[in-house]
């Protein structure tokens, strides 16, 4: 039998880093890392590769992520020597609400790198996907795009474009009775190296720590899940965010 080839696009986050660890340590795999760090791809390859001898890992450093044509060649580049039966896109960067305000140009960065980039990455993979006849991808969304709130709102209407887009794709797939999965994951806020700015006083200690969401994810990608809260509480806690009142939530300062 030929090995589960999977691929993660933004293998250097702490997020994609332990799923990764979760893969290689349940069966030998072919696992291909793209990344815009290649010395940190190369550490982090080396350190699955001791894990799990008996995969094949390859490091690809994929640094322009604002060309849709870079988009198009990198997905062509992970069809050969087999298409992934399973790729996680989890690039993305957490702005400063402030600075998107005051300029538009570090706004449209952002917008681009948390919510187009990853729309496009999802939309190659399930083609791509589709051709093969197989297939799951899983793009890495955020809770923050369920409701604008004003602490950060550029990153929140970028993942809520990410989750209109998934959900969109996912009803495609449905009614061509496509093989191919899409799973959206979001995730609460995660202690890791994007977040750092944020662990002071009680917001340290929300936070879940990167090994319990890679967890969740993992876990609903092997279940199909159309959407997957990681931990799986942000499901209730969203829930109540979205249904309150304008008038109520328009007093809330978040």
């Amino acid at each position: 039998m030929s090995r589960k080839h999977i691929a993660i696009i933004g293998a250097t986050s702490a997020i994609a880093e332990h799923c990764a660890r979760l893969w290689v340590e349940r069966e030998p795999l072919t696992l291909t890392l793209i990344g815009r760090d290649e010395e940190k791809l190369r550490r982090i390859a080396a350190d699955l590769k001791a894990r799990s001898p008996a995969s094949e890992i390859a490091t690809h450093a994929q640094a322009d992520l604002t060309s849709a044509a870079a988009i198009a060649q990198c997905v062509a580049s992970l069809q050969t020597p087999a298409p992934p039966d399973v790729a996680l896109v989890a690039f993305g960067l957490l702005p400063d609400q402030d600075a998107c305000e005051q300029n538009l140009q570090v706004n449209a960065d952002a917008q681009w790198i948390n919510g187009v980039a990853p729309a496009l990455y999802a939309e190659a993979l399930a083609n791509a996907m589709q051709q093969a006849g197989r297939g799951a991808v899983a793009v890495i969304g955020s809770v923050a795009g369920d409701r604008g709130r004003k602490s950060n709102y550029v990153y929140g209407a970028a993942k809520g474009l990410v989750a209109r887009y998934m959900q969109g794709l996912q009803h495609r797939l449905a009614l061509q009775k496509s093989p191919v999965r899409a799973v959206l994951i979001k995730p609460g806020p995660t202690d890791t190296p994007m977040t750092a700015h944020l662990k002071t006083g009680t917001g340290r200690a929300s936070m879940a720590a990167p090994e319990e969401v890679a967890r969740c994810i993992v876990r609903g990608i092997d279940r199909g899940r159309a959407v997957v809260y990681a931990p799986g509480k942000w499901a209730l806690i969203m829930l109540i965010v979205r249904c309150l009142p304008g008038f109520v939530f328009r007093r809330i300062n978040l």
